[in-house]
């Protein structure tokens, strides 16, 4: 069933068509480009494309200054002036002893897996961007998927002990879309069984866990600044660790492992941040606490006026929100895919956001089946938001939502 909108005054209204009607529309619209019909139809398309998400631009001048720095000094890459000023401004930001900054977050897991020299099996969650899945394979290792819990979205602790066998070396949990993880029953879990604990926070930015930075928590946790991040290096991530020789590490082998000018302690690989990242970096973090309002604003009226029966993600409330994604859960697949269907007419892009289930990859050896991960999967669409967003649009899209949602017909 495919759903129009018209409008009466300043009110949206979703008109049901019968199949055989809704092909004699689309006939009629392919054969003579009906401008009435058009105009009736176009009340809510926007000019301009309507993302998941918008790159936060800053200052054009501002980082011009910065790169007519890089000029100056002819220092493009290598640990260079930007990236250490970048890494001395996070540090205090977020309120970590050391960050390590790399050129994406798939660079930081892998080398977060390299450091804590892991071997064999690691577990993780099927419900995530393909990246934390990945970065595993490709330094080695290999997947076992631990189902997910149905509200919070992330991995489920009380479905990972069971997967632990002689060659499991480390649990590898997603921060899924920023809100944390059982972090208590997931390292209880590891310290009992002697296991590593690398956090996937890769939507974390300025999110705590009671009261202390997120990004302290485990073995080693990595974030991501890529461009669709609310903060971002064009790309970029991060590797943050406590203990100081472990960061020190974690810098060499991001630089081919060279400890020296004359010497190669370990086998690296080249994953530095360039100095025109860095800049990026440092002009984004001065419109933080805007990009942040402004998230929160959006984020907030999505959640006062979507309808019950859309299910939202459920916070964990020992932790902060920092409203990186808008996920809401439908009904159904169909329901799902007729509301992005819908949206897309009118120029607006939601995203399946994660789809497919990491589980259901031909390329990976699956253990077990996810029930609940595939389930959610196939029923989630992350909506727009980022700095900037007007409230008509917001409106418009909630509209769609609500009016496919409660169609019982549908």
């Amino acid at each position: 069933m495919i759903h129009f909108i018209s409008t009466v005054s300043k009110y949206y209204y979703i008109t049901i068509l019968e199949p055989k009607k809704i092909m004699k529309i689309k006939n009629q619209y392919m054969k003579n480009n009906n401008e009435n019909y058009l105009k009736q139809q176009s009340h809510m398309r926007s000019e301009t494309a309507i993302n998941v998400t918008k790159t936060w631009m800053p200052d054009k001048d501002k980082y011009k200054s910065y790169v007519d720095k890089i000029y100056e000094t002819g220092w493009v890459t290598s640990y260079s002036p930007l990236v250490q000023e970048l890494e001395k401004r996070l540090t205090a930001y977020l309120n970590v002893k050391n960050i390590v900054l790399v050129s994406s977050g798939t660079a930081a897991l892998e080398i977060a897996y390299k450091l804590l020299k892991l071997k064999g099996e690691v577990i993780t969650t099927p419900f995530s961007f393909i990246a934390t899945t990945s970065s595993l394979v490709n330094s080695g290792l290999k997947p076992i998927y631990a189902d997910i819990d149905p509200q919070t979205f992330n991995m489920d602790p009380e479905n990972i002990e069971a997967l632990i066998t002689e060659k499991t070396s480390a649990i590898v949990p997603v921060h899924v879309f920023g809100n944390a993880c059982e972090m208590d029953s997931v390292e209880a879990i590891a310290k009992k069984h002697d296991l590593k604990v690398i956090y996937d926070a890769a939507h974390t930015f300025d999110v705590d866990y009671e009261g202390e930075s997120i990004l302290k928590c485990g073995d080693v946790s990595v974030i991501s600044f890529q461009a669709t991040k609310l903060f971002h290096t064009i790309e970029g991530g991060a590797i943050i660790i406590e203990d100081d020789d472990m960061a020190n590490e974690a810098k060499m082998l991001s630089n081919f492992g060279i400890n020296g000018s004359e010497s190669i302690g370990y086998l690296g690989m080249n994953a530095k941040m360039n100095e025109f990242q860095a800049a990026m970096g440092l002009c984004v973090l001065d419109d933080i606490e805007y990009i942040l309002q402004e998230r929160k604003r959006i984020s907030m009226l999505y959640k006062d006026h979507l309808s019950e029966k859309v299910q939202l993600q459920k916070q964990n409330v020992k932790s902060t929100k920092n409203y990186s994604y808008v996920p809401i859960v439908l009904p159904s697949e169909e329901k799902c895919l007729e509301i992005q269907h819908t949206l897309n007419e009118h120029n607006i892009y939601p995203r399946r956001y994660f789809y497919p289930s990491l589980d259901t990859l031909d390329f990976i050896e699956i253990e077990n089946e996810c029930a609940v991960s595939r389930s959610i999967s196939s029923r989630i669409l992350c909506l727009p938001i980022y700095p900037g967003l007007e409230e008509k649009i917001i409106m418009d899209i909630v509209q769609v939502v609500n009016s496919i949602v409660n169609d019982e017909e549908c």
